[in-house]
């Protein structure tokens, strides 16, 4: 997968040109688009997206620096589209189902709904925590999300686990709404995990407030992650 040929959504503005209906929407950062040169499920994820939004400076930069087709003008964080995507189902009314994470968090994430968007009705499942679903696993998903039927799906297990399912079982999903892979920001929302502050958000070093918060779990991701990505858009300059 090269990032020169992505079509990633250029603007936050775009988000307001949306259409309704199915639509599956990706994010990518370096570090998504690191483990999808090594992934082939992944990449075909990310690339057969119907929105893919550059979550992530380096992303914005990268495609500067080599450039590529999509020209993205700004970052538009996976948080960006959740709170965008909120708002518009609250302002109709409406239904949102959040897949993933834990009973624990799902329940934050509950009464958090019910507080700042109180027209939207919540419906939640917490698929069991592995690394890879077996059919059984798979069918419960899917019939959770087809019973709910709702406005808005939110798939939150971590990247790239919750690309390459909803991207592996869309045609399954009987809804006719838009489907967003937004990992973190179900912590983010239920408050469990903390966000960076606006101003590291600003200068581009939330990855950076994520290592210095959480070194043992972000240090691979984070310093041996961004430098391979940096070699792979090397790669990208130079390759004919």
């Amino acid at each position: 997968m090269r990032l020169k040929h992505l079509d990633i959504l250029c603007r936050k503005a775009f988000l307001a040109d949306l259409p309704d209906g199915k639509l599956l929407i990706n994010t990518i950062n370096a570090f998504s688009y690191v483990n999808a040169r090594k992934d082939a499920l992944f990449a075909e994820a990310l690339k057969n997206s119907d929105i893919l939004i550059p979550d992530g400076i380096s992303i914005v930069k990268a495609c500067r620096f080599i450039g590529a087709e999509s020209q993205p003008a700004e970052r538009i964080a996976g948080w960006d589209l959740f709170v965008y995507e909120m708002e518009r189902t609250n302002r109709k009314g409406g239904k949102v189902m959040f897949l993933g994470s834990s009973d624990n968090v799902l329940e934050l994430i509950r009464k958090r709904v019910g507080v700042e968007y109180p027209n939207i009705c919540v419906d939640t499942f917490s698929p069991p925590y592995k690394d890879c679903f077996d059919k059984e696993d798979d069918e419960k998903m899917i019939n959770a999300v087809n019973q709910s039927n709702p406005d808005l799906l939110w798939v939150g297990m971590t990247a790239p686990k919750q690309e390459k399912w909803a991207y592996t079982h869309i045609d399954r999903l009987e809804v006719n709404c838009h489907i967003g892979t937004i990992g973190a920001v179900f912590d983010f929302f239920a408050g469990t995990v903390k966000r960076a502050p606006e101003a590291w958000q600003r200068a581009g070093l939330e990855w950076l407030y994520r290592l210095v918060k959480e070194p043992r779990r972000m240090w691979r991701r984070y310093l041996l992650g961004n430098v391979q990505f940096l070699l792979y858009m090397l790669e990208e300059k130079i390759k004919v």
